[in-house]
């Protein structure tokens, strides 16, 4: 249900507890206890049917006997209790309940059914149950059982573990980390992981969003939610089971190397989301995020009295890709004169084991003065020269003096060995990051770049695919259905080649032998034409021919494809008694001298849907294990991203006198393989391998598809694919036609050109505010979307460029999407505006929304008039009489043709 009615779970005006109680250990007892320890401002009800008072507050039996409705109800009595507090609430007219008990079960008939039930009956949010509670220090709010209230901050903590919640409130509590919520979703039965995204994403006193996952329930809306969260602000993961053995029973290669938590890293990846593997690192990222922003690039400039601990810095600071920091010109002679002569001139900068906060204090101005670096790394060796307690203080002062002159503040960190909590005191006191180890100091640093680079990488304009990119999907599904009707689980080399090819994929010609007769026939071609011949087994029931005896290479003669026809044959029906022989494949023979044999297919998933994977082929694929996931569908850039991530990509670099293989054909390969996976969801798995590529390109020597009947509501694809279905032409005044198609994320350069031949008056209408400059990160939000959430149409003129815009933005619940409109100034009155209007209306009813929404101000009649023809109901803001609310009904509403 989207984020509606959270902020007054998590801000409530008022509140009340059932099932507070005086026994001393018991949940009640202790939410109560910090419910009233929080000093929470509105009024607390207490019902409970066997005390008339708890510590002191008085008790009523039941919700219905309070004189005030609570906003929020904390639900901690037994389970078989839960679904009549709920259903009383309801009727008092909360907003929703926390519920804090367990036991609750799950599936059809059960109580958590019943309570789902009652709760959206009334549009109550749940959250739990079986969560340790709710925290919102701004609101001073304690609706949990932790064992204190953190600080108030801009960090907020999602967790599917309750510990994990805890933890952090008690690690935050000494390092003076603060945080503006903290929700531990405990069962999900109503509000979700992605649902809290929203959330925090929208709220403005929240820079950097902590999740802790254990599983994700709902893909799509995860992705979405995430995505759009990551471009805001920082969303730091951890996940529990990483190494879970989910590939272990897979029959394609590709499957047995997409294992769970592989999937789970490439959709992190995908959503722009910073992964760190433990609680060590997710604290390190808590530390340094919840006080300075991330730096504009990864030069680490590190100061030091130890050289030894700098080195292991600089060493740690390479090994996890950042850059070691140049000292400027000006910088380095500031340096000179300041030390002694026995500096170390370079970066790490040691100023000496004797240095004093003196020294460390100039030597920190001169850096942070530097425009070589992009953040700085202090470090202290605790010695009996100089006081480790008075160097912190001094940085300290310099520091904060920088920050108040210098804008954006140059991120410091910092790492003091072997001292004691008084320094990081001093640090936290300041916000300024601190670690026991350089390693850990580099590691929040190295996190903060990682962020950024996310970022960057969701807001890059990938390329187009090239002109041609064509597919046959008619004849691509044909064949998948075809199998799947003959109730098969693999497609026949034969089918496997044609469905490469329906899709653009080179691949070796493949032709079909019943006998060993047959086979010698099938070969001639190709020995007549130079090349050897391949001889493989063909049966259904032996998936991996080579694990049968199933495969002979390099055949040059008619005579010797005749007598390994004949012997893979016999060897096969031996290993295999049960299985049907059908008899041989032959292959021409794939000679690449530099070629590389490289791995790439789809497997599937049961969270995510069907991944891409690419990696180092041959028979040793699952040994060497040298792979990397992709979420589906793909662009270039994304493949040539996906192709970056394995070991194999530098055996894919030129060496010697051996020249480079060509990417881009392995890249639109990967590509194809997605659009494939988004086409044909029969496919459960496929494999090409090997993939042989060279500088000449790239081809498919072997190849093996498994399918099977959809699984009605199974997984599809997490991140939705490009709506090409919605390309249309429409009619406008006086016969004038426009080609209109969602928007894509390279239109951001006609979109830029669209808003240049907007009037400042259309722009302020459209706006609400005089808009003067657009930035990337601007445009960038308006072209790349999920298609889930989110869907624009752009209408183009003969020369393809932008003339209008059109788009609705839905609430995660998929239920109301307010929309949005934009067209050329001169071409406004022609009809261009009415025309998109129904088609975004269509395609609102074809997604199933309930209703369509917008704001339009006072002095934009034209906009009104045309909302109230397409029986939009119109009516003014009660707060803003320059501002009308107009929505539409789209279950009742107009009906409007595609």
């Amino acid at each position: 249900m989207s984020t509606y009615n959270i902020e007054r779970l998590l801000a409530p005006r008022s509140l009340a507890l059932v099932g507070g109680s005086l026994r001393p250990n018991s949940l009640g007892r202790a939410i109560l206890r910090n419910l009233r320890a929080a000093d929470f401002p509105g009024p607390v009800g207490l019902a409970n049917p066997y005390y008339a008072e708890i510590d002191g507050l008085k008790a009523v039996r039941t919700l219905a006997a309070l004189p005030f409705v609570p906003d929020l109800v904390v639900v901690t009595v037994p389970p078989a209790a839960i679904p009549g507090v709920v259903e009383d609430a309801g009727r008092k007219g909360s907003a929703g309940a926390l519920i804090i008990s367990a036991g609750l079960g799950h599936g059809p008939g059960s109580r958590a059914e019943a309570v789902e039930r009652i709760a959206r009956a009334y549009r109550m949010r749940l959250i739990g149950p079986n969560s340790i509670g709710a925290l919102a220090p701004r609101a001073r709010l304690n609706a949990s059982f932790a064992s204190s209230m953190p600080r108030a901050g801009d960090l907020a903590l999602i967790s599917q573990s309750g510990a994990i919640a805890a933890a952090m409130v008690d690690w935050a509590a000494g390092r003076s980390v603060g945080f503006s919520g903290i929700v531990s979703v405990g069962d999900q039965l109503d509000i979700d992981l992605a649902d809290l995204l929203d959330y925090f994403a929208l709220d403005g006193q929240t820079r950097a969003i902590l999740l802790y996952i254990e599983a994700v329930k709902d893909a799509r809306k995860f992705m979405s939610a995430a995505r759009a969260a990551a471009r805001t602000k920082p969303v730091v993961v951890v996940k529990s089971g990483r190494m879970a053995p989910g590939a272990r029973a897979a029959a394609t290669h590709t499957g047995a190397l997409a294992g769970s938590d592989a999937v789970y890293a490439a959709a992190f990846r995908r959503a722009g989301l910073l992964r760190v593997l433990d609680l060590r690192e997710f604290f390190d990222c808590a530390e340094t995020l919840g006080r300075i922003r991330p730096p504009s690039g990864k030069r680490l400039a590190i100061l030091t009295n130890g050289g030894g601990i700098g080195v292991l810095a600089i060493d740690r600071l390479v090994e996890l890709g950042g850059i070691p920091a140049e000292i400027g010109k000006a910088a380095y002679q500031r340096l000179d004169t300041l030390l002694p002569p026995i500096w170390s001139h370079g970066n790490p900068v040691d100023i000496v084991g004797d240095a004093d906060p003196q020294r460390y204090a100039a030597s920190l101005e001169a850096l942070l003065a530097d425009d070589e670096n992009d953040a700085l790394l202090v470090m202290n060796v605790q010695t009996a020269v100089a006081s480790a307690a008075e160097i912190a203080q001094a940085v300290t002062r310099v520091v904060v003096a920088d920050r108040e002159t210098r804008f954006p503040p140059k991120a410091v960190l910092a790492a003091w060995i072997g001292n004691d909590e008084s320094v990081a005191a001093t640090f936290s006191a300041a916000a300024i990051p601190n670690y026991r180890t350089e390693d850990d100091a580099v590691r929040g640093f190295m996190h903060m770049v990682r962020y950024r680079e996310a970022v960057a990488a969701l807001m890059e304009v990938p390329p187009s695919l090239p002109a041609s990119f064509s597919r046959d999907v008619v004849k691509a599904r044909t064949i998948v259905a075809t199998a799947v009707a003959e109730g098969r689980r693999w497609l026949d080399p034969v089918e496997a080649v044609s469905l490469l090819e329906a899709y653009g994929i080179p691949v070796v010609r493949t032709v079909l032998a019943a006998d060993p007769e047959a086979a010698r026939a099938a070969a001639m071609p190709f020995l007549q034409e130079g090349s050897a011949a391949a001889v493989k087994i063909l049966s259904r029931d032996i998936v991996r021919k080579s694990d049968a005896g199933g495969v002979r290479l390099n055949l040059a003669s008619a005579e010797a494809v005749e007598t390994a026809a004949r012997e893979v044959m016999t060897k096969a029906q031996a290993a295999r008694p049960a299985a049907r022989i059908e008899g041989v494949t032959v292959q021409p023979m794939v000679l690449r001298r530099h070629g590389r044999e490289l791995i790439a297919g789809i497997a599937a998933d049961p969270t995510f849907g069907p991944v891409v994977v690419f990696g180092r082929g041959g028979t040793a694929v699952e040994v060497i294990n040298d792979k990397a996931i992709a979420l589906p569908p793909l662009d270039l850039k994304m493949a040539h991203d996906l192709i970056g991530q394995t070991r194999v990509t530098r055996r894919l670099n030129a060496y010697r006198d051996v020249a480079a293989a060509d990417r881009e054909a392995i890249a639109l390969v990967l590509v194809r393989l997605a659009q494939m996976a988004a086409d044909l969801p029969e496919i459960r798995g496929l494999d090409i391998d090997p993939l042989v590529a060279d500088e000449s390109g790239a081809i498919a020597v072997d190849a093996r598809v498994e399918v099977a009947k959809p699984v009605a509501g199974g997984a599809r694809l997490a991140v939705r694919p490009y709506p090409d279905e919605w390309r249309r032409t429409l009619e406008v005044k006086d016969g004038w036609r426009v080609r209109v198609r969602p928007i894509r994320p390279e239109d951001e350069p006609l979109l830029i050109e669209l808003a240049q031949q907007v009037s400042p008056e259309d722009l302020r209408l459209r706006f609400f505010a005089p808009m003067k400059t657009f930035t990337h990160a601007f445009f960038a939000r308006l072209t790349q979307l999920d298609y889930a959430r989110a869907m624009a149409f752009a209408a183009l003129d003969e020369a393809d460029k932008i003339i209008g815009v059109v788009r609705l933005h839905a609430d995660a619940n998929y239920e109301t999407a307010e929309y949005a409109i934009l067209l050329r100034s001169d071409l406004k009155g022609r009809g261009l505006g009415w025309a998109l209007m129904k088609l975004l209306i269509a395609y609102a009813k074809s997604e199933g929304l309930k209703s369509l929404t917008g704001q339009v101000l006072r002095g934009n009649q034209a906009m009104l008039r045309m909302c109230r023809a397409l029986g939009f109901s119109v009516r003014p803001d009660p707060d803003d009489g320059d501002v009308y609310h107009v929505s539409l009904s789209l279950q009742d509403g107009l009906m409007v043709p595609a």
